[in-house]
């Protein structure tokens, strides 16, 4: 049985349920949009997160690419690559630029969401779904589990489309900003006013109207990603609604939750960008102190150590071994590494998830160090020469 569109009497209609979560989301976006940060590390984040979120709407349209394949999406034009998966994520790349590009201010209206879709399939489905263009008659589509057909091809999609972009400019205000994003992404997937491109449409708009409450630029977060991890519950949450006469409610809880748990996300990798700036000046101004003749090749090393383990993050003991033996130029290479990694690891600056089993140790630095020593205590403990000690990991 083939479950036909109705239109919807109330474009946004959900019950209080939705409260909780939704104070939920806005606080965490709050907190995340409040987070000081370099510019240079959002950049960085931005590219890993427009990467999930590319890779997300792609996969969730069952597209198929290995990283390699990804990297180049987004770095070439649709036209440069070979597969429909690569052409899609590279349509993608480009509509989130251009979106990311867009005013603040700028007003939702049928040309803008038509623009989105032609940006998003053009070069890469247009041989098989007009860009831009809403489907006429005779043109249906069936999708989904249980199965759904889209509004019925020609005037009644036409007239669907332009209700629901109505609906956007006056009844969708009466709600919160989050509510209206994700309406329009779940109204746009009842839908399906398009052959195909409808769900990534949806997504990328979603995207677009969160940009009005901040997460935009530098604090984009990938929702995509979130909902191809969770595609079972997303497909679940998008039924649920359907079959509900458009009720939202299971639907916002579900993407409520996926924009705490995305803003969230990208917040801890924030504070771990901080966390390392601060450890990073910590060791510059504390082993600065020990520059004396006799501790300089010495203190170098040990800067060289901590800087290595914040730059490549956790590290195998076979890892370590190897990322550092370029800096030992010594007569026993194996003995001064004991040396120096027991010195950092009794100051507090590293850590080892198990000391005791060679296999599965992992070496980090202690972001919290700067947190837990003085000034004092470490030139303390600086005035003692490092005593060789063999830990199972370096005597491997």
């Amino acid at each position: 049985m083939v479950i036909r569109y109705e239109t919807p009497k109330r474009w946004v209609n959900y019950d209080q349920s939705i409260l909780r979560p939704l104070l939920t989301a806005k606080a965490t976006i709050l907190a995340l949009t409040e987070m000081p940060y370099q510019r240079s590390w959002a950049d960085d984040l931005q590219h890993l997160q427009l990467k999930r979120e590319v890779a997300g709407t792609s996969r969730i349209e069952g597209a198929e690419f290995t990283e390699k394949e990804l990297d180049a999406a987004l770095s070439l034009t649709p036209q440069q690559l070979e597969t429909r998966s690569q052409r899609q994520a590279a349509a993608a790349v480009a509509a989130y630029r251009w979106i990311s590009a867009l005013p603040k201010d700028r007003p939702l209206d049928e040309a803008l969401v038509l623009d989105v879709h032609r940006r998003l399939v053009e070069g890469c489905d247009d041989d098989h779904c007009p860009p831009g263009k809403l489907r006429e008659r005779d043109d249906n589509v069936v999708f989904g589990a249980p199965q759904h057909r889209g509004v019925e091809g020609g005037p009644e999609c036409q007239q669907a489309f332009q209700q629901l972009i109505e609906a956007a400019r006056t009844e969708f205000h009466d709600h919160d900003p989050l509510v209206q994003a994700l309406a329009l992404h779940y109204h746009l997937a009842a839908m399906h006013p398009f052959l195909d491109g409808n769900g990534r449409t949806a997504r990328a708009l979603e995207a677009l109207m969160l940009q009005h409450i901040g997460l935009r630029d530098t604090l984009f977060i990938a929702m995509s990603n979130y909902y191809y991890d969770e595609k079972t519950a997303y497909l679940q949450a998008l039924n649920e609604s359907r079959a509900g006469g458009h009720d939202l409610t299971p639907f916002l809880r579900f993407a409520l939750a996926g924009i705490e748990r995305q803003c969230r996300r990208l917040l801890d990798q924030i504070r771990t960008h901080v966390a390392k700036a601060l450890y990073r000046n910590t060791v510059t101004d504390l082993f600065g102190r020990l520059a004396s003749a006799r501790k300089r090749v010495m203190t170098e090393r040990h800067v060289r150590i901590l800087n290595l383990l914040l730059n490549e993050g956790p590290l195998t003991a076979r890892q370590f071994i190897e990322l550092t033996s370029p800096i030992y130029k010594v007569r026993n290479p194996r003995k001064a590494l004991a040396r120096d990694f027991g010195y950092l690891f009794d100051l507090g600056a590293i850590s080892v998830s198990d000391l005791t089993d060679p296999g599965s140790a992992i070496i980090s630095a202690n972001l919290n160090w700067p947190m837990q020593i003085s000034e004092t205590e470490f030139l303390r403990l600086a005035k003692e020469l490092p005593k060789v000690k063999v830990h199972g990991f370096l005597s491997s």
